[in-house]
Protein backbone atom coordinates (compact mmCIF):
# COMPACT_ATOMS: atom_id res chain seq x y z
CA UNK A 1 0.00 0.00 0.00
CA UNK A 2 2.68 2.84 1.07
CA UNK A 3 4.48 1.78 -2.22
CA UNK A 4 1.53 2.47 -4.43
CA UNK A 5 0.76 5.81 -2.49
CA UNK A 6 4.33 6.95 -3.03
CA UNK A 7 4.19 5.71 -6.83
CA UNK A 8 0.92 7.78 -7.03
CA UNK A 9 2.51 10.61 -5.31
CA UNK A 10 5.39 10.63 -7.44
CA UNK A 11 2.99 10.91 -10.29
CA UNK A 12 1.16 13.43 -9.30
CA UNK A 13 4.88 15.63 -8.90
CA UNK A 14 5.62 14.76 -12.10
CA UNK A 15 2.42 16.48 -13.68
CA UNK A 16 2.69 19.52 -11.55
CA UNK A 17 6.59 19.87 -12.64
CA UNK A 18 5.43 19.83 -16.14
CA UNK A 19 2.54 21.74 -15.81
CA UNK A 20 4.79 24.27 -14.20
CA UNK A 21 7.39 24.39 -16.62
CA UNK A 22 4.89 25.14 -19.33
CA UNK A 23 3.23 27.74 -17.55
CA UNK A 24 7.01 29.24 -16.81
CA UNK A 25 7.19 31.70 -19.25
CA UNK A 26 7.73 35.60 -18.44
CA UNK A 27 4.30 37.84 -18.94
CA UNK A 28 5.77 40.94 -19.39
CA UNK A 29 7.14 39.13 -22.79
CA UNK A 30 4.01 37.31 -23.48
CA UNK A 31 2.03 40.67 -23.48
CA UNK A 32 4.51 42.07 -26.16
CA UNK A 33 3.65 38.48 -28.09
CA UNK A 34 0.10 38.83 -27.14
CA UNK A 35 0.62 42.19 -30.13
CA UNK A 36 0.45 39.55 -32.44
CA UNK A 37 -2.94 38.49 -31.27
CA UNK A 38 -4.89 41.97 -30.82
CA UNK A 39 -6.04 42.20 -34.60
CA UNK A 40 -8.80 39.26 -33.32
CA UNK A 41 -8.94 39.19 -29.84
CA UNK A 42 -9.24 41.41 -26.21
CA UNK A 43 -8.17 40.79 -22.97
CA UNK A 44 -8.43 43.00 -19.78
CA UNK A 45 -11.44 44.32 -17.94
CA UNK A 46 -12.40 46.28 -20.74
CA UNK A 47 -12.36 42.99 -23.22
CA UNK A 48 -15.18 42.49 -25.86
CA UNK A 49 -15.01 39.73 -28.72
CA UNK A 50 -13.90 40.63 -31.88
CA UNK A 51 -13.11 38.45 -34.95
CA UNK A 52 -11.99 36.02 -31.91
CA UNK A 53 -13.32 35.39 -28.72
CA UNK A 54 -12.40 37.89 -25.81
CA UNK A 55 -9.60 35.65 -23.78
CA UNK A 56 -10.24 36.55 -20.25
CA UNK A 57 -10.04 33.48 -18.09
CA UNK A 58 -9.11 30.73 -20.66
CA UNK A 59 -6.86 28.63 -18.62
CA UNK A 60 -9.28 26.74 -17.32
CA UNK A 61 -12.23 28.31 -19.81
CA UNK A 62 -14.62 25.60 -21.30
CA UNK A 63 -13.60 25.63 -24.78
CA UNK A 64 -15.72 27.32 -26.95
CA UNK A 65 -17.96 28.88 -24.67
CA UNK A 66 -16.68 32.79 -24.32
CA UNK A 67 -20.63 34.45 -24.14
CA UNK A 68 -21.80 36.45 -26.87
CA UNK A 69 -19.52 34.76 -29.18
CA UNK A 70 -20.38 32.30 -32.48
CA UNK A 71 -17.77 29.83 -32.74
CA UNK A 72 -16.82 27.87 -35.80
CA UNK A 73 -18.21 24.33 -36.30
CA UNK A 74 -14.67 23.09 -36.01
CA UNK A 75 -13.87 24.53 -32.36
CA UNK A 76 -16.93 23.33 -31.04
CA UNK A 77 -16.71 20.29 -32.13
CA UNK A 78 -13.52 20.31 -30.88
CA UNK A 79 -14.82 21.90 -27.61
CA UNK A 80 -16.95 18.32 -27.14
CA UNK A 81 -13.81 16.04 -27.51
CA UNK A 82 -11.52 18.26 -24.98
CA UNK A 83 -12.95 19.63 -21.74
CA UNK A 84 -10.69 22.88 -21.06
CA UNK A 85 -8.41 25.15 -22.21
CA UNK A 86 -4.91 24.22 -20.37
CA UNK A 87 -1.70 25.32 -20.35
CA UNK A 88 -1.02 22.05 -21.47
CA UNK A 89 -3.60 22.43 -24.54
CA UNK A 90 -2.53 25.63 -25.40
CA UNK A 91 1.13 24.66 -26.04
CA UNK A 92 -0.26 22.14 -28.84
CA UNK A 93 -2.91 24.79 -30.37
CA UNK A 94 -0.50 27.69 -30.24
CA UNK A 95 2.03 26.79 -32.94
CA UNK A 96 -0.66 25.12 -35.63
CA UNK A 97 -4.07 26.24 -34.61
CA UNK A 98 -5.19 24.80 -37.62
CA UNK A 99 -3.78 21.38 -37.74
CA UNK A 100 -5.13 20.80 -34.40
CA UNK A 101 -8.65 22.21 -34.97
CA UNK A 102 -9.69 21.14 -37.98
CA UNK A 103 -12.23 23.48 -39.63
CA UNK A 104 -11.45 26.46 -37.12
CA UNK A 105 -11.80 30.00 -38.48
CA UNK A 106 -8.99 31.30 -36.81
CA UNK A 107 -6.50 32.35 -39.48
CA UNK A 108 -3.50 32.84 -37.41
CA UNK A 109 -0.57 30.58 -38.65
CA UNK A 110 0.63 29.79 -35.09
CA UNK A 111 3.80 31.14 -33.11
CA UNK A 112 6.89 29.08 -34.13
CA UNK A 113 8.89 29.73 -30.95
CA UNK A 114 8.60 27.85 -27.76
CA UNK A 115 9.55 30.16 -25.69
CA UNK A 116 6.89 33.02 -27.21
CA UNK A 117 4.32 30.52 -26.55
CA UNK A 118 5.48 29.86 -22.77
CA UNK A 119 5.80 33.70 -23.04
CA UNK A 120 1.76 34.07 -23.88
CA UNK A 121 0.67 31.49 -22.13
CA UNK A 122 2.14 32.92 -18.73
CA UNK A 123 0.67 36.60 -19.72
CA UNK A 124 -3.00 34.83 -20.11
CA UNK A 125 -2.92 32.72 -16.92
CA UNK A 126 -2.87 36.28 -15.53
CA UNK A 127 -6.39 37.00 -16.42
CA UNK A 128 -9.07 36.61 -14.14
CA UNK A 129 -13.01 36.11 -16.28
CA UNK A 130 -13.54 39.96 -15.53
CA UNK A 131 -10.14 41.06 -16.91
CA UNK A 132 -8.71 42.09 -13.69
CA UNK A 133 -5.19 40.47 -13.28
CA UNK A 134 -4.82 37.29 -10.59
Amino acid sequence: MKRMIVIAGAALLATATATAALADGDPAKGEKVFRKCKACHMIGPDAKNRVGPELNGIIGRKIATAPDYKYSKGMTEFGETHDVWSAELLHEYLPKPRDLVKGTKMAFAGLKKDDDISDIVAYLSQFNEDGSKK
